[in-house]
């Protein structure tokens, strides 16, 4: 018989050991996988650069890349060489071996092991730390080019005396350097210690010397370095006590020298700096004393004076000499700290006015006059009517508009400027008639078209006055490129330009194509190009599809501020880009700012919180992108553009003054162009940017103070109210509307908030800033401070009197009948000599009507209150215009009489009227029905209140309740 064992008659086969094939196959498939990943890496690498090519910020690109690579390489080789060479001088001065101890006979095993692969141990060891702290480096990117690139301040800091620029520019670098010292010696003292504990150097159990003299020396270099480093962060702690944070319970977060930071703590790291000076050279001197006495009795009254010099004496001063006394130690102290505050914030030109709040003129007929020459209340509130939009000018379901509309303003026929609500058209990919892949990416590709209305009117039944409306969009606007292929609500890619045709908009004759000329994009004519994008967004298909031609390109990165962020990662960007029509080009306007977190006594801010508010805890699209969240300065150095058809990138320089502009203008040069390159048109435009103006109003809340014995008190302090007309309890958000404050002499657009006293709800101040770039007086921060003597109703208040009035609370009711829902707009508050005039929109979601509608305005001035159909009638009522009664003194409203039998017939026929109306919606909807409807349901409650009024039990004329 043969022998199956692989004997003399046939091949042997060892068991366990794969077959050459199937090693080949293995090989082969790690090479693949090697490949894949290599390509993938790659992939990711190639279109980022064909990105930045085609919008012609390569430089951006490349600057970065060059950056990060040069810091992977110098600072990854720096550790490597430092850890290998120590290894290998610990290495180089082993004693001579002798296995005399069991420790050593244990050790000898190893050191056998590991004899024949000691210089690929050697490579390995810090080819891995030099790679890992490398990578740590090349993230300081941006602290490096800062430093490199860093231009004075001209501004110099209290204490040290030293340009601002060092603490912006130069000491974070400094940090850096010293934390990749410390991480070397560390890594270095530990590999060196393994190395001489493995080849008897040093030992624990054996007889004998511990460490041999070498050994010693060699660690004893290596702890005297460390000590040195310590030496060094010490000093620059000295320089760090003007940019460091703490909990100042007088003020909250607080930023800069306090008493006992320039009494204690200063002398203290000046005291550690010269021992630690000392405790090092002990350490060096090991090299010639071959003793660790005198160095480890100075590392320990290095540990000592650190705990009761650097710890101790610090708390102590604080207890006994600063608590008893507080104000008036740190009145000084906290002085610095107001001026640098408000001046890195950009509010120290803040101007504050003592305000009445309460009108001093008794004729309300001239108040009203005054009202349509103080403000342009805006009724259209952008953050509810965006569903109205939709309803009435989507047109096609693939088109959509954002969330929250914009404001804005645009002339007028007669030349005036008119705060206009406005969005675009944007695509939505939800509402196409077939998702797939062609569809989604190659024949629906863009939005078409501007949508704006009036903010100060509204149409018989409750609608925006649309200025530019309807497919295309015809209106004020004139001619301008239509097609939004650019957009907020523009997240996915598109391939244009190729054999596929795009949908370009439907009207009656049909649909209408389009190919895309606006030369955006990376092209896809190349394989290799189509292989990456097809690797980068893991879609095969744009490898192989049949669709894509030469002439093919891709679009992606599409959003405004993704744009923005991208060619700019230096720049933290405002969370609400807005378009414009400029020059006959829908044009996206971003705002963007620089800031620093070493700014000497400014305290910080986390800009993540101080902007956040109703609208964005809704909208999470509306947040700013910030690239540092903690800072204590900014500035709105960059207005930037993104053009919705062709993707146009422009940066502009806004605000020429800025250091740290000026820094990263020298660390990417021909990125930003001069302010003079803004054309008028674009001008007309810009706007004072709102997250700004929400980190100001939060520094306002307390740094309104000057004086620093106010400021310690707290007696001043306010808070953002949380905005009154929504659940989320999150602060109210800025207003714009034009309006004009006491000390100006015409409307100008602006940004308005309201601060109410910390803990209470009654108003403390009114803030309003220039938000027109055409006048004299952009940027400009008006304050009216509220007197602290008498109270004057906060937007809380106000809203809850709205609500608590019986017969507008009766009429409310009556609106949200039925699946009706009320929904209440921005609460507008303006002064208006000496008092303070609140006005509010309120819709109504009617039934089967899924967009809501202006059905009533609120308006109260000084304990008036109206609710009425149109804003002109409210006003008339509050200032007595038109036969309107006053309200008795005690500002309370009696409870209507329903149970007259005029009345009661009344109310039902306002019923009545009103489920006619919310028929005539559910049918078409029937707009003629629905108007008839409508007065129908005006006529009987303006009967009832009549009936009510001749019964005597209104009790205040002016709290109507016309119905809508």
């Amino acid at each position: 018989m043969p022998d199956r064992g692989g004997g003399p008659t046939g091949p042997r086969i060892r068991a366990g050991r794969p077959s050459r094939r199937v090693r080949a196959l293995l090989v082969t498939l790690g090479v693949l996988a090697v490949l894949g990943m290599a390509f993938t890496m790659f992939a990711g690498f190639w279109t980022d650069w064909l990105w930045y090519r085609s919008v012609h910020y390569s430089s951006v690109f490349t600057t970065t890349l060059w950056t990060k690579i040069g810091l992977f390489f110098v600072f990854g080789l720096l550790m490597a060489v430092a850890v290998g060479v120590n290894i290998w001088l610990a290495h180089r001065l082993r004693p001579p071996l002798s296995a005399m101890s069991m420790e050593q006979q244990s050790l000898d095993r190893y050191r056998m092991g590991i004899a024949p692969y000691k210089k690929w141990m050697l490579l390995a060891v810090t080819a891995l730390v030099g790679l890992i702290a490398g990578a740590s480096a090349s993230s300081q990117w941006r602290t490096w080019l800062m430093w490199v690139n860093g231009v004075p301040f001209h501004q110099r800091d209290p204490q040290f005396h030293l340009d601002i620029s060092f603490y912006a520019f130069d000491l974070p670098w400094y940090r850096f350097l010293l934390g990749f010292g410390f991480a070397a010696a560390i890594l270095c003292l530990i590999a060196a210690a393994l190395t001489h504990y493995l080849y008897g150097g040093l030992r624990v159990t054996s007889p004998g010397a511990r460490a041999t003299a070498a050994a010693t020396g060699h660690l004893s270099v290596l702890l005297g370095v460390f000590v040195a480093l310590k030496a060094v962060a010490y000093w620059l702690d000295r320089y760090g006590l003007a940019v460091k944070s703490s909990d100042f319970k007088a003020t909250g977060d607080w930023t800069g020298l306090r008493y006992v930071d320039a009494n204690a703590y200063l002398p203290a790291k000046t005291i550690l700096f010269c021992i630690a000076v000392i405790c090092a050279l002990l350490f060096f001197a090991t090299l010639w004393r071959r003793t660790w006495q005198l160095p480890v009795i100075g590392f320990g009254l290095m540990v000592l004076s650190a705990v009761l010099i650097g710890g101790l004496y610090p708390a102590i001063v604080q207890k006994f000499q600063v608590q008893p006394n507080e104000q008036a130690k740190e009145a000084p102290y906290v002085q610095k700290n107001l001026k640098a505050t408000r001046e890195a914030y950009g509010i120290d030109d803040t101007k504050v006015t003592e305000y009445a709040g309460k009108s001093g003129t008794a004729d309300r007929t001239k108040l009203r006059d005054r009202v349509d020459g103080t403000a342009s209340l805006r009724i259209m509130d952008p953050n509810i009517v965006s569903p109205t939009f939709q309803q009435l000018q989507q047109i096609r379901n693939y088109y959509g508009f954002p969330t929250n509309l914009d404001v804005d303003r645009y002339s007028t026929a007669d030349g005036k400027d008119q705060d206009t609500v406005l969005g675009l058209r944007e695509l939505n990919l939800n509402g196409i008639p077939k998702n797939n892949w062609i569809n989604d990416h190659f024949r629906y590709t863009h939005g078409y078209g501007v949508v704006a209305a009036k903010g100060t009117e509204a149409d018989a039944e409750g609608r925006p006055v649309f200025t530019e409306r309807n497919l295309p969009s015809k209106g004020d606007l004139g001619t301008y490129q239509q097609q939004v292929y650019y957009g907020e609500k523009t997240t996915t890619y598109s391939i244009v330009g190729g054999p596929q045709k795009e949908i370009d908009y439907s009207d009656d004759e049909g649909e209408k194509t389009t190919s895309y000329t606006g030369g955006s994009g990376v092209n896809l004519g190349s394989p290799l190009n189509r292989a990456a994008y097809a690797v980068a967004f893991n879609e095969p298909q744009i490898l192989y599809s049949g669709a894509i031609g030469k002439s093919s390109r891709i679009l992606y990165n599409r959003t405004p501020k993704d744009r923005v962020e991208a060619v700019a990662p230096w720049l933290t960007i405002d969370g609400d880009a807005y378009p414009a029509v400029v020059n006959h080009r829908i044009q996206w306007i971003v705002d963007a700012y620089t800031t620093s977190n070493g700014y000497p006594y400014s305290s910080r801010t986390t800009l993540g919180d101080t902007t956040a508010d109703s609208l964005t805890a809704t909208n999470t699209s509306r947040t700013v992108v910030a690239q540092q969240n903690r800072v204590n300065y900014i500035r709105n150095s960059v207005k930037a553009t993104v053009d919705a058809y062709t993707g146009e990138v422009k940066l502009y320089q806004w605000d020429t003054e800025d250091p740290v502009l000026k820094t990263w203008m020298r660390a990417f040069p021909g990125t930003v162009e001069p302010r003079s390159d803004i054309s008028a048109a674009l001008m007309a435009h810009l706007r004072y940017p709102q997250d700004l103006f929400k980190v100001q109003r939060e520094l306002l809340t307390r740094y309104h103070v000057t004086n620093a014995q106010t400021f310690l008190s707290g007696s001043e302090v306010w808070q953002v109210p949380d905005d009154p007309t929504n659940d989320s309890r999150s602060a109210v958000p800025p207003y714009y509307l034009s309006m004009k404050m006491p000390d100006q002499d015409a409307q100008a657009f602006s940004l308005t908030t309201t601060f109410t006293p910390n803990g209470r709800d009654n108003l403390s101040a009114f803030m309003a800033v220039d938000s027109d770039p055409r006048t004299d007086d952009y940027g400009r921060i008006r304050i009216l401070k509220l007197p602290t003597s008498t109270t004057v109703d906060g937007p809380k208040q106000v809203q809850s009197q709205f609500n608590s009035e019986q017969d507008i609370a009766e009429t409310i009711s009556l609106l949200s009948r039925g699946h009706s829902k009320v929904e209440y707009g921005n609460l507008l508050t303006v002064p208006l000599d000496g008092g303070l005039l609140y006005a509010e929109p309120v819709y109504v979601r009617g039934g089967e009507l899924k967009y809501p509608l202006l059905r009533k305005v609120l308006v109260t001035y000084e304990g008036r209150t109206a609710f009425e159909d149109t804003l002109d009638e409210a006003l008339d009522k509050v200032f007595g215009v038109k036969g309107s009664t006053p309200p008795p003194d005690t500002g309370t409203t009696n409870p209507p009489g329903t149970g007259d039998p005029t009345v009661r017939q009344a109310l039902e026929d306002a019923q009545k009227a009103f489920d006619a109306g919310q028929q005539a919606l559910k049918d078409g909807p029937d707009w003629d029905a629905y108007a008839k409807a409508q007065k129908d349901l005006r006529d009987a409650l303006r009967q009832a209140e009549q009936a009510q009024s001749k019964a005597g039990g209104t009790g205040g004329g002016d709290r109507g309740g016309d119905g809508g």
